[in-house]
């Protein structure tokens, strides 16, 4: 025996013995397992086999087995096809145990789960995850019992805290969000709305001696109009805030009191001794539990799937691979058999035919990356003027000194007549500062909104400015867009300035209350943000009028952006006009590019048609078409050479996770998603973990926008959003539609009536994302 099979025989021994020991500790605790009776026909193997203790009927294919895995990991129960499947209990090595129903190796259907802490998680499984309803208690005491979505609350429950707090009402995400009642030990108790697990919106608080407060919410303390009554009958009604300048009321006394000696701050002071309790994280998610298990004996026998580059995934090869390499380059009498073992095998698909054929696809490769976008405007340039000019405008406007502003607008703010002009002579005057650039003209359009969309988007003043007026100079994209618009960038990317016709200005205020209207009820609304409108006039004989608008920045990421798509649903001139060696990072692909579709993670898949639906809805009530969702990829695991590596490949048995190299696997994305404070840079479209699978047309037609699945999948994170949502369905576009409708299918190109646009966008949409089972 060789000295490396002499190692792996006394690791599995070590590994035996402590499985053993589990196996004692897990009766203890779970009780025995019921499965399906044996027949006379069953067969023990011998004591001495190393592998298994195998109960099974000749004649069925399920059958009762008894497991020591390679691993060390421990399985009885009902098995199918080399996986658990019926009822059955399995036993990690860490002291981690499920009891309850399996299906092709995932926990599916009730069952139990429990840690080596003491906690437990008793309910519906699906695919692996806690999913539907169940109860999990934590070991210190915490329980919740409630609707559970890829294991997280997600939906009614009641969760009873360590400390004797309690919680009853809707949960999104693993956070309070909706109408929900929360009662603190003493006795004291909030009813109303939640966000993200804060007191947020319309509700009560009821303090235990009568008193309390109805009215609005945010982030958990009094914001806006309200009333505070006492037991006795008096109240206290006003505009509440932490801000003593925007506080205000009027105290309503019960009978003939004196005048009231209470400061409305002290309702401050004492709800901040009231917090939400947290509760405990659950420490290992089920579906992080890797199962040690063969892979089915029966793949071949599965159809063969067609790649992408047309050729033939031969499965059992790539299973006669996964063994070899499992031994590697050994010489031993083990290793040695192993190869004839694969010799045999491809001798076997020689015979029938399959040996001729290439195993794999050619492997997908990182795009090479892009230079750093837009060309920086130096002094020489010939729109460096325009660049302070700007500049100049943006520092006085968001500097301007005014009063906090309530979220609350009145119509007269949104009218196109309220603008501010302002003059900038290079000496300066009483409000604006001297300047080297040439004299200009400034005009703000609709200051208190914009203003306010800046507060609703949580855009610090002082760093907006920074970014957009500070010492580093705007870039300018090397080229106009389609529409003739030039774009600049911040050179730390947060923002994109964008030149606006007349048209596109006029479009931008007429819709402006109800786009204001829509992002503010919708905070995960895809449209792209606005956070400003303004324009320079320029003096001298021309006059020439310049207008812009300040966008974000959609890839604005700590991610390198891979590959990027400009997706409308149509498919008339919707491919990219370069060659393959053109093509890079910054490319943007467009519909027919499209080679791949996206899964996402089942809570956030809801919420994704849920706010497709909502803002297509918008723009279909504001008569606006053309618009497109911009994705952008960026692919997590690479290897040195730049091939992509896809995501799902299995460690080979007896293989650790050490060995086989870190990649980003499902198990992580449950552990990102699962922990509240880490969402900070996760919301919808920004910075999602899902994975994206490649696809294949049948054919070169044009109508065929989605490929047909491979099953070759990489794990990415995805940035989208709605952009270019300035174009109406006026005359010009009419006119278009009219015209190509001659030439091409009228359902194929982009120029269509907005609600025929907004059908057709979705449609598309929600075949090229969906939902990851």
């Amino acid at each position: 025996m060789s000295k490396e099979q002499s190692y792996v025989l006394k690791a599995w021994e070590v590994t035996l013995r402590k499985t053993q020991q589990a196996k004692k500790r897990a009766n203890s605790v779970f009780g025995t397992v019921s499965v399906a009776p044996h027949t006379d026909h069953d067969v023990t193997s011998d004591e001495n086999d190393d592998e298994t203790t195998t109960n099974r009927n000749s004649l069925e294919e399920f059958y009762h087995a008894e497991r020591v895995l390679p691993n060390g990991d421990y399985y009885t129960g009902q098995w199918y096809d080399n996986f658990p499947q019926g009822q059955g209990k399995y036993l990690w090595t860490d002291g981690c145990m499920y009891i309850g129903e399996w299906y092709n190796g995932k926990t599916m259907g009730h069952g139990k789960f429990g840690w080596p802490s003491g906690a437990t998680y008793e309910g519906e499984f699906k695919s692996g995850y806690m999913d539907g309803i169940g109860t999990y208690t934590g070991p210190s005491g915490d329980a919740y019992k409630g609707q559970w979505v890829m294991n997280l609350k997600h939906g009614h429950g009641v969760k009873s805290f360590a400390n004797g707090d309690a919680y009853d009402g809707e949960w999104r995400r693993g956070l309070q969000e909706g109408q929900g009642k929360y009662q603190w030990s003493d006795g004291c108790h909030y009813t109303g709305e939640w966000k993200n697990g804060t007191i947020f919106g319309k509700g009560s608080f009821v303090w235990t001696n009568g008193n309390r407060y109805d009215g609005c919410w945010d982030e958990g303390f009094p914001r806006g109009n309200g009333t505070y009554k006492w037991d006795d009958g008096s109240f206290y009604v006003g505009n509440w805030s932490k801000d003593p300048e925007e506080m205000n009321g009027t105290y309503y006394p019960s009978g003939n009191e004196g005048s009231l000696e209470w400061d409305p701050k002290d309702l401050f002071n004492n709800l901040s001794e009231y917090t939400i309790c947290s509760g405990e994280r659950v420490p290992m998610l089920p579906s992080q539990k890797k199962l040690s298990v063969w892979n089915s004996s029966k793949r071949i026998e599965k159809p063969r799937r067609m790649l992408v580059d047309g050729r033939v995934s031969v499965d059992v090869d790539n299973r006669a691979f996964e063994k070899m390499n499992m031994w590697g380059n050994d010489t031993s009498e083990g290793g040695a058999d192993m190869r004839k073992e694969l010799d045999a095998e491809l001798m076997r698909l020689e015979a029938e035919g399959l040996h001729s054929l290439k195993p794999s696809a050619v492997p997908m490769k990182l795009p090479k990356a892009g230079r750093k976008q837009g060309e920086t405007i130096s002094k020489d340039h010939r729109n460096y003027d325009l660049m302070l000019n700007l500049q100049l405008g943006i520092r006085h406007s968001v500097g301007r000194q005014a009063p906090s502003a309530s979220l609350d607008l009145k119509p007269s703010a949104f009218d196109p007549k309220d603008k501010i002009w302002r003059r900038f002579p290079r000496e300066g005057t009483k409000y604006t500062p001297p300047h080297q650039s040439t004299e200009f003209k400034w005009k703000d359009y609709c200051p208190l909104v914009f203003r306010s969309l800046r507060k609703l988007f949580k855009v610090d003043p002082a760093d907006y400015m920074l970014s957009i007026c500070g010492d580093d100079a705007l870039r300018e994209l090397s080229s106009p867009g389609k529409s003739g618009s030039f774009f600049y960038l911040t050179n730390d990317d947060r923002y994109m300035i964008k030149t606006m016709k007349k048209s596109e200005t006029k479009v931008l205020l007429r819709m402006l209350a109800a786009y204001y209207n829509h992002v503010r009820a919708f905070e995960n609304s895809l449209v792209i943000r606005f956070f400003g409108l303004h324009c320079v006039k320029l003096n001298g004989p021309t006059q020439k009028k310049v207008r812009f608008v300040i966008m974000g920045n959609l890839f604005c990421s700590k991610y390198s952006v891979h590959r990027r798509f400009d997706l409308k649903g149509s498919s008339l001139g919707r491919t990219t006009d370069k060659p393959e060696s053109e093509i890079d990072s910054n490319t943007i692909l467009k519909d027919q590019d499209l080679g791949f579709i996206f899964r996402l993670q089942k809570a956030w898949y809801q919420e994704f048609i849920r706010q497709i639906d909502k803002d297509c809805e918008f723009l279909e009530q504001e008569r606006i078409m053309d618009y497109s969702l911009l994705v952008g990829i960026h692919f997590r695991e690479a290897s040195v050479a730049g091939e992509l590596i896809p995501s799902g490949a299995q460690t080979p048995i007896g293989e650790s996770e050490e060995d086989a190299g870190h990649r980003l696997s499902r198990s992580e994305v449950d552990d990102l998603l699962s922990e509240p404070s880490r969402w900070a840079s996760i919301r919808l479209g920004t910075n999602m973990p899902a994975r994206a699978e490649r696809t294949m047309r049948k054919n070169d037609s044009e109508l065929e926008l989605v490929g047909e699945p491979t099953g070759e999948f990489y794990d990415v994170v995805m940035i989208f959003g709605i952009i270019d949502i300035l174009q109406d369905y006026d005359i010009s576009k009419k006119l278009e539609h009219a015209y190509k409708s001659i030439q091409y299918d009228p359902t194929s190109i982009s120029a269509v009536d907005p609600r025929l646009y907004s059908r057709r966008f979705r449609d598309f949409i929600f075949k090229v994302f969906t939902d990851d089972n």
